[in-house]
């Protein structure tokens, strides 16, 4: 595989290389701020060749995915799940367990999974944001990581890809709600659609202005 010139996106899997530690994984999460739907959460390991002489043609371009056009984020999603030597995994966590847990420990719960569901486990993880508590490998928290690590960005795009997907399915299920646009977000017209309807079985009912709502009989 023809490989591009290095990036800076790469120094901290090269640092890591460096020392020996070959296995570590980007991890990210989306999904943390709507009102309805799932938080997903993604891991990944790229292979050391592309650390060492940068990455493929194909993800030149890669950074956190809130930057890239969807168009973009499906290539890149399509190439990386695609290669045999990445390594990768991508969980939800749903909205009984949002509610049940608050968002920020669902959260956490996704990256765990995702990171069992790696084999062989990784080494090291790189994390996006603040650090991550009880987590199967050592770690380093990057704030704004997905801008500032090629794994991460990976993760970030992952992640976002699988819960914008969803996110398609539920409007296909729930057209009057929009959110094949709006993702989940708590945009004005989600809102007003949320006061009009009520919310209906994927909207976060610890969330307000969610649970200000009555619950309304809905057909799937």
């Amino acid at each position: 595989m023809a490989h591009g010139n290095p990036s800076s996106l790469l120094d901290f899997e090269r640092d890591l290389l460096s020392r020996g530690i070959a296995r570590a994984a980007g991890i990210d999460e989306v999904g943390r701020g709507p009102l309805a739907g799932p938080v997903a959460a993604a891991a990944v390991v790229l292979p050391p060749d592309w650390i060492r002489a940068g990455l493929p043609p194909e993800l030149h371009g890669l950074t956190d995915s809130k930057r890239l056009a969807p168009a973009r984020r499906e290539r890149f999603a399509a190439f990386l799940l695609a290669c045999p030597h990445v390594q990768q995994a991508v969980v939800f966590v749903e909205v009984g367990e949002i509610d049940r847990l608050n968002i920020l420990r669902a959260t956490q719960v996704a990256m765990r999974r995702a990171i069992a569901v790696l084999a062989p486990a990784p080494q090291h993880l790189l994390v996006d944001g603040l650090p991550v508590p009880d987590l199967p490998a050592p770690q380093t928290a990057l704030v704004g990581g997905d801008a500032r690590s090629a794994s991460i960005a990976a993760a970030s795009v992952l992640a976002k890809v699988a819960r914008d997907r969803r996110m398609n399915d539920y409007d296909r299920t729930w057209p009057d709600y929009g959110f094949a646009e709006h993702k989940g977000y708590p945009t004005a017209r989600h809102r007003a659609v949320l006061a009009r309807l009520g919310p209906c079985p994927i909207h976060r009912r610890s969330f307000a202005p969610v649970r200000d709502h009555p619950v309304l009989p809905l057909a799937p």
